[in-house]
């Protein structure tokens, strides 16, 4: 590549949440209306967005992914002494949802292409202690659900799947967050779409919608008090409060108005990483990301696999050098302080290890300009292995 005169002083960090026209409009207008607390007519907007766009029954915006992870393990029923089937190589809010009511984690190992839960080593690990699968779509890139699905229902387990980083990517043409019974997403800052903070349980089981709407709010039967229903509203079941306010709800929506151009213009950072560090890449023995034939990924992020951790480690100060953030990921659960107090020494989870040690995640979001894409790419290249 030839040099540039793109300014390099300036940093380029791993993250930056953007805003894409309509955010400050909408959080006056909800301010102007009155109604700044939770599920108003901008959470409802939100959420009529989901369910229109996916065509499920049922989606409850809510304050953050792990709200509505913790309401899938209430829907669920979980009971101290259940287990759940996770991989190690996840964010610990995948698991902390189900611990916290008394679940055991199981913990299973990744695929080494997706980096997703190894489905063929699913099946061994249910026991009549399952309570559920959770499969997480790593990076966007969707598990393969026909057989994590196919297993589940044999077996009677449900699935919730984490699809905090698969908002509108697809399997085989499905949307991804509406193969299980649950599914949850995530609208954190570092996400495609945003809020600061948010998330959306996504029902697509219908025998579940009545009760979610109870446990979102505080285990009331509000919802249908004012739905005209019932003539008052009363405590009826376990909840919390879950609804994120409606001047959260009011930006996201306005993120959601633009998701299409927000997709393209991701699509467009990650094919040219891919196209330009892919000659590079093979010339060092360093993995791009995998995306099989049947998946649609969801441009969350992109991410190198490093020949060893030292080189990883190597890597990422190179580019600190040169004022870029690019930052490892996630230490595997089993091998955490927790995870062991939780049993986790009693799993092999060799790839999950393996790629903790050699992973780093290259600057990614919606308004990383071309100079500094360029700067990024071309910074890379200069690292001497």
């Amino acid at each position: 590549m030839g040099s540039t005169s793109v300014d390099s002083s300036a940093k380029i960090p791993f993250n930056r949440p953007g805003f894409q026209g309509q955010e400050l409009t909408y959080i006056t207008q909800a301010i102007e209306q009155g109604h700044i607390s939770g599920n108003g007519p901008f959470a409802k907007r939100c959420e009529d967005f989901f369910e229109k766009r996916l065509s499920i029954p049922q989606a409850i915006l809510v304050a953050s992914c792990t709200d509505a992870l913790e309401m899938s393990a209430l829907l669920l029923d979980i009971q101290p002494g259940d287990e759940i089937i996770v991989p190690s190589f996840t964010f610990v809010s995948t698991l902390n949802a189900f611990v916290l009511f008394g679940a055991k984690p199981v913990y299973v190992d990744i695929r080494p292409d997706t980096l997703n839960m190894d489905e063929s080593q699913l099946e061994s690990l249910i026991t009549d202690k399952t309570k559920a699968i959770i499969p997480v779509h790593y990076a966007g890139v969707a598990c393969e659900m026909d057989v994590i699905m196919d297993i589940a229902e044999r077996h009677g387990v449900p699935v919730v799947e984490d699809n905090a980083h698969g908002f509108l990517g697809k399997y085989k043409g499905k949307y991804l967050g509406t193969f299980g019974a649950l599914a949850t997403q995530s609208f954190h800052e570092t996400k495609n779409v945003t809020s600061g903070e948010g998330g959306a349980l996504i029902v697509n089981d219908e025998s579940m919608v009545e009760r979610a709407e109870i446990i979102r709010d505080k285990g009331t039967n509000r919802s249908r008090f004012f739905r005209g229903q019932v003539d008052k509203y009363t405590w009826v079941d376990l909840g919390s409060s879950y609804s994120p306010s409606e001047l959260v709800a009011a930006f996201l929506y306005a993120q959601l108005e633009n998701v299409d151009r927000i997709q393209e213009s991701r699509k467009a950072i990650w094919d040219r990483y891919n196209r330009e560090l892919k000659e590079w890449a093979g010339a060092h023995e360093v993995r791009l990301p995998i995306v099989p034939e049947q998946c649609n990924q969801a441009y969350h992020m992109f991410y190198l696999l490093l020949p060893n951790g030292a080189q990883r480690d190597a890597f990422i100060a190179h580019l600190r050098d040169h004022n870029i953030s690019a930052v490892f990921h996630y230490i595997p659960l089993h091998l955490s302080d927790m995870g062991q107090q939780l049993g986790g020494a009693k799993y092999s989870c060799p790839i999950t290890v393996d790629v903790s040690e050699r992973l780093v995640r290259l600057p990614f979001y919606n308004e990383l300009s071309p100079d500094d894409k360029t700067r990024v790419i071309e910074a890379i290249h200069r690292f001497t292995f």
